[in-house]
């Protein structure tokens, strides 16, 4: 007999998306949205078409694109936003339309201002012309933890003889606790007479650090699709982490007694994917895919994993992607070598795009004596930043002179997409700050400097260090990333990086505030 399959829901683009300082352009999102079809999620919720036309382009070109995915938008129980979802969605190969709203009492009187009666009738009339539109169609009732149960019941039994063909149990607020959730979702199997009709599905919030938790124990009890965001991104504390449901029913087959149609081995890129695009990194003691997650700093520990693995890791890392580092690249390593790596890592470049990374790989290998495979994936990251955003003026060179007994001075020279060149200088408070303050000088839009990180990609003094900044003007969040050995000429790049986007328009993003689940 064949393990039962639990569907795989990814929302990184749409509830991921929400979270404050994200903010993604059409070809990011299509960029991930191509990843976690390599992953082999089941289900991409796209976005949420009627928010903006940014989001309904993002949903309309992925829904256009990607063939083997369910491809999935976002709606409330709204006519028009129905209309868009379908309208965003109809040339997809697998459609469906995600309708939700409100069932609490807290947030009908509350948010709606309205009555359960009048939520009712809504959700059922909004099911029923998604369901004019395609055959698959998913409903949630938004706070359902938090919601009456008798009233649940009869909105589930409504909704589903409208034609829902998934019912989404959402923790909203992230409020239940895996035992009481799990009790729900068999209550909600005991008293709703047409469940059978349609596949339960969950989608838990970690405000009180329990979104994993409550999902596998919703899988326990038979839900049988489970949503969540790579990462654990999301609203507030964020969603589920995808990853860490995945290798939990992978580790523990005992179990659940379950399985899904991923492909592990993905895992680590489409993390470092998402936290790479949306400049939100990945804490070094995260399960699954942080940086200390198959590491052993413990003389016994240590010992014990050179005798047996399993002593103490009950995962392979290789099973989640995780790169080996036995394949040292330098500066002698030619074409054929780095495009092996490469191709090993995930990445399968055409012959103009190998070349160009290439000659970027001889630069890196230059400055250091070994070039890892966590210097690749930044590499290659450095690569679709460079690509990806219009080059409105290009970083040609920069100087900087600094120190305790001086006023730090930076010159910079920056080529314009006309091909004028152009170099000013600054003094600064420091060297990154005379840096952009030099640059701001020849590109003269102003800008609020919101965030500055640096992170070191690998270990030692020739370390490849990676810059990320936000920067804000008219409300709009513009996110730049930048690496190079060089932590000074890593801050102009990621800075350049940032400029060109804003520059270019439309690359930047004001927070959804609609509600969702």
């Amino acid at each position: 007999m064949s393990e039962e399959k639990v569907l795989i829901f990814d929302t990184t683009l749409r509830d991921g998306e929400q979270s404050a300082g994200i903010g993604l352009t059409v070809q990011e999102k299509l960029e991930i949205a191509r990843q976690l079809d390599r992953l082999g999620v089941d289900i991409i919720e796209a976005g949420f078409a009627a928010s903006s036309p940014g989001d309904f382009e993002a949903v309309q070109t992925i829904a256009r694109e990607l063939r083997r995915p369910m491809i999935v938008s976002l709606a409330r129980c709204h006519v028009g936003d129905v209309d868009a979802a379908w309208e965003a969605i109809k040339d997809a190969e697998n459609p469906r339309i995600h309708v939700f709203i409100s069932s609490s009492d807290v947030q009908i009187l509350n948010q709606l201002r309205s009555d359960p009666e009048r939520v009712m009738d809504l959700a059922v009339q909004s099911v029923e012309r998604a369901k004019s539109y395609c055959d698959n169609v998913e409903f949630s009732p938004m706070d359902a933890t938090r919601t009456d149960p008798d009233y649940l019941y009869a909105m589930l039994e409504a909704v589903i003889n409208a034609g829902a063909t998934t019912v989404n149990i959402a923790d909203t607020v992230g409020y239940t606790f895996p035992t009481e959730f799990a009790e729900r979702i068999r209550l909600i199997q005991e008293n709703v007479p047409n469940i059978d009709k349609a596949v339960i599905s969950v989608h838990c919030h970690n405000d009180l650090g329990m979104s994993v938790a409550n999902s596998l124990g919703a899988i326990i009890a038979g839900a049988r699709q489970v949503e969540g965001c790579i990462n654990g991104l999301g609203e507030r504390a964020g969603n589920a982490a995808l990853e860490e449901i995945i290798m939990a029913i992978e580790t523990r087959p005992d179990l659940f007694g379950v399985s899904t149609n991923i492909d592990t081995r993905q895992i680590y890129r489409t993390s470092r994917l998402v936290s790479d695009i949306t400049g939100f990194p990945v804490q070094p003691n995260k399960a699954i895919v942080g940086a200390n997650a198959f590491r052993h700093a413990s003389g016994i520990h240590q010992d014990a994993i050179l005798k047996e693995r399993t002593t103490f890791e009950i995962m392979d890392p290789q099973a989640v992607g995780w790169p080996s580092n036995e394949m040292v690249l330098g500066k002698l390593s030619g074409r054929a070598g780095l495009r092996s790596r490469l191709e090993e890592l995930g990445y399968n470049l055409k012959a103009e795009e190998l070349n160009e990374t290439f000659e970027q790989f001889k630069l890196l290998a230059d400055k250091k004596r070994e070039v890892s495979d966590a210097d690749l994936v930044s590499l290659m990251s450095s690569q679709r930043r460079v690509v990806d955003v219009p080059a409105i003026f290009t970083l040609e060179h920069v100087q900087v002179a600094s120190g305790n007994h001086e006023v730090p001075t930076a010159t910079v020279k920056l080529v314009s997409s006309d091909g004028t060149s152009t170099t000013d200088a600054a003094t600064g408070t420091g060297p990154v700050d005379a840096v952009y303050k030099a640059i701001n000088r020849i590109v003269q839009v102003d800008n609020k400097l919101t965030e500055y990180r640096v992170d070191a990609v690998t270990e030692g003094i020739d370390a490849l260090g990676d810059v990320t900044i936000r920067i804000e003007k008219d409300d709009q969040t513009y996110i730049g990333r930048g690496s190079d050995t060089d932590i000074i000429v890593a801050s102009a790049k990621a800075y350049m990086n940032a400029l060109n986007r804003l520059l270019g328009d439309g690359n930047g993003y004001t927070h959804n505030t609609d509600p969702s689940p």
